[in-house]
């Protein structure tokens, strides 16, 4: 009786303890050492779930090829010196004859989701950033327990948004989730808005009814808000545009307006301007490593004194002796335009010339659907300074309201004691040191060569003609104008077309209004 009791009581307390439990790493390690994929799949879901210790470096390994399997099921993983180490301890092994765990797109996204579920609680916010995305474009719903953890935990209003967003993806690619949990989902993901959210969204098929309804209309508002900021677009690269042809364009509407000269060497102060800028670089790159961040900064005044200078030159051994005699000036400054060229080639070369875009100056920043480059905006910043700059200039220096008083009647101004042509020679000096300071921007945004001028100088003459010669404010509007418009018309008509287009376009305005849109007063104009 004693035996039998003694029995029983055994047996109860096994029943009672069960079985003893594997770890279940074991199970997702068995998985991956297998030809399947499907299985490989599965072995990194359970792994992710399991919590294990090495689970973040066994993924890591199989994402950047370093796994590898032995017949018997065990895993270990390449170091960078050839060796082994076991994938579950991390101890120094003897591998012997391994295979590599290879993974196809469907592993490679389960191991993003797993990978970003691990980081989405980092320490850092930019880390647990990416980890949400991550874990959006994998969107395997078994990252929902991670998510929602994260999501209670998470002070960050940013990374918050974007792992709610992970989330909704996550619960539409469930097949049990709620029609109320997917609702709620489409519209995060309509809020979301871009082209990511969209095109999962359009990917989704066989849904309930309300879900399917939900994704139609948050589809139809996607669209309707990408048109937007579309346009939006267009206009920012059409004021940078703008921006640009505002810097080449200032100083040919003060030589124009003041002098009446056609220049057609103007381009070319552009192009020194920029291979200022290259010596520049050069220059603080071999001596001054330390202050190269400063480079641009430094090249602006030098490109303005080196253009400058050069103008003056010009205009006093070239400019002086063509006054009221346009064809041949126009011939002359082309024939020198040439000239420059040729020696610029001479000295530098025929390749583009590499100038670096500062780190202060490079990347972007989102602004809802509209993407603003570094680069586009201090272009636009510093095309208001320039700008600004020649207004105060002309308006409150001596220099200023001498060229002014010559603008508006020469001869009075000379009766006035006036020394008109050496106001003639500075005014030539100011119109291509500021085409020297455009160069400088254009640097950054187009090649370095010696065709660099050539680009910009036929555009320049409609941006003065169309905004009213010698009228600032009218090239500043002209250049905004022909800017904005050009980048609308390039999607539907095609660059090259476009220009055809905006030039009789300009030439049909210019036909009703012959002195632009803010014609240059004074008894010379109305000459």
């Amino acid at each position: 009786m004693r035996r039998l009791l003694a029995f029983l009581l055994i047996a109860a307390l096994a029943l009672l303890s069960g079985p003893s439990r594997a770890d279940p790493a074991d199970d997702a390690l068995a998985a991956l050492a297998s030809p399947s994929f499907e299985s490989i799949r599965s072995g990194v879901e359970q792994l992710a779930a399991s919590g294990h210790r090495r689970t973040a470096a066994v993924i890591g390994a199989l994402q950047g090829g370093k796994l590898y399997f032995r017949a018997d099921k065990a895993l270990f993983i390449k170091q960078d010196d050839e060796t082994f180490v076991d994938a579950l301890t991390g101890a120094p092994a003897d591998a012997g004859s391994v295979k590599q765990v290879r993974p196809n797109n469907a592993v490679r996204s389960a191991i993003d989701a797993a990978l970003g579920g691990l980081r989405l609680f980092a320490p850092d916010a930019s880390t647990r950033l990416d980890a949400a995305e991550a874990v959006f474009k994998a969107r395997d719903p078994a990252a929902l327990p991670a998510l929602d953890k994260a999501i209670a935990k998470e002070t960050d209003t940013g990374v918050k948004r974007r792992m709610e967003q992970a989330r909704a993806a996550a619960i539409l690619s469930s097949t049990d989730a709620a029609d109320g949990d997917r609702i709620a989902a489409v519209g995060i993901l309509r809020e979301r808005g871009d082209i990511e959210a969209r095109g999962y969204l359009a990917s989704l098929s066989n849904q309930p009814p309300a879900a399917a309804e939900a994704i139609a209309s948050a589809l139809t508002s996607i669209d309707r808000m990408a048109q937007i900021w579309s346009v939006a677009q267009s206009v920012y690269y059409g004021l940078s545009l703008g921006s640009v042809l505002l810097l080449a364009a200032a100083g040919l509407a003060i030589t124009f307006g003041v002098m009446g000269v056609i220049n057609m060497a103007h381009g070319e102060m552009v192009m020194i301007g920029a291979y200022t800028t290259f010596v520049v670089q050069q220059f603080m790159r071999a001596n001054t490593p330390g202050l190269y961040g400063a480079s641009l900064i430094i090249a602006v005044p030098l490109a303005f004194l080196v253009s400058g200078g050069i103008g003056v030159v010009i205009e006093r051994t070239l400019i002086r002796w063509l006054y009221g005699r346009p064809l041949e000036t126009l011939l002359a400054t082309w024939g020198l335009s040439l000239g420059l060229q040729q020696g610029v080639r001479s000295i530098f070369g025929a390749n583009n010339k590499d100038v670096d875009t500062p780190s202060w100056m490079s990347g972007a920043t989102e602004l809802g659907g509209l993407t603003l480059t570094w680069n586009r905006m201090y272009i636009i910043l510093f095309s208001a300074i320039v700008l600004a700059a020649l207004m105060a200039a002309l308006r409150y220096t001596s220099l200023g309201l001498r060229m002014r008083a010559v603008t508006q009647n020469r001869r009075m101004a000379a009766a006035m004691g006036i020394r008109t042509p050496w106001i003639d020679a500075l005014t030539f000096g100011l119109g291509s040191g500021v085409a020297g300071m455009a160069g400088v921007a254009l640097s950054q945004i187009d090649n370095v060569s010696p065709n660099l001028g050539q680009s910009y100088i036929i555009d320049s003459f409609m941006v003065v003609v169309f905004g009213g010669v010698g009228n600032l404010w009218g090239t500043t509007l002209g250049a905004l104008t022909l800017g904005i418009v050009n980048k609308f018309l390039e999607p539907v008509a095609g660059a090259v077309m476009a220009k055809i287009v905006v030039l009789v376009l300009l030439i049909l305005f210019i036909q009703r209004r012959p002195r632009g849109m803010f014609p240059l007063k004074g008894r010379a104009a109305e000459s």
